[in-house]
């Protein structure tokens, strides 16, 4: 239990910097550091085959293409970001709502106990994952078409 909540404890203030970070490269790192405590915490579950997707994928794969892509910019070169004030008041807002539906959705999931799905578990966690667990999964995915949304519509205020 130590264990894990020391892993919480580094993924929250580690996602934290990723948002209030100002340099874009410090941001990314600071989400490598996230992503890769993501995994660790996998790990500790027993998860052994979601933390080495997550550190391929994530860690791995998309954290280098956001470094690649943001030192290869040329317009952003050594550009901070703003943050309104009253962004800050939205965010937190929009930020509890996502945390409190996702909660409900996770507390009224059916969930195994820990070394309860036995054999062929990647084949049961898939199947769990897009019969019973969809809500939480399409949840998400709209999670990411929002912020998907938000980076096109902060990237065109700077463009026009």
């Amino acid at each position: 239990m130590i264990g894990f909540t020391i892993l919480g404890l580094i993924l929250f203030v580690g996602s934290v910097q990723v948002v209030r970070c100002k340099d874009l490269v410090h941001g990314v790192l600071w989400l490598a550091m996230t992503l890769m405590t993501t995994a660790a915490t996998f790990a500790y579950l027993d998860a052994g085959f979601v933390a080495g997707i997550q550190v391929l994928l994530y860690t791995g794969g998309i954290v280098i293409l956001m470094l690649f892509a943001v030192m290869l910019t040329k317009r952003l070169d050594g550009a901070s970001i703003r943050i309104d004030s009253d962004g800050w008041l939205r965010a937190g807002i929009v930020g509890f709502l996502f945390f409190a539906g996702l909660t409900a959705v996770i507390l009224n999931s059916p969930m195994p106990a820990k070394g309860q799905i036995g054999e062929n578990s990647l084949e049961k966690v898939g199947t769990l994952f897009l019969t019973r667990h969809l809500a939480a999964f399409e949840f998400l995915s709209i999670l990411l078409l929002a912020a998907m949304i938000g980076a096109i519509v902060i990237a065109r205020k700077k463009d026009a």
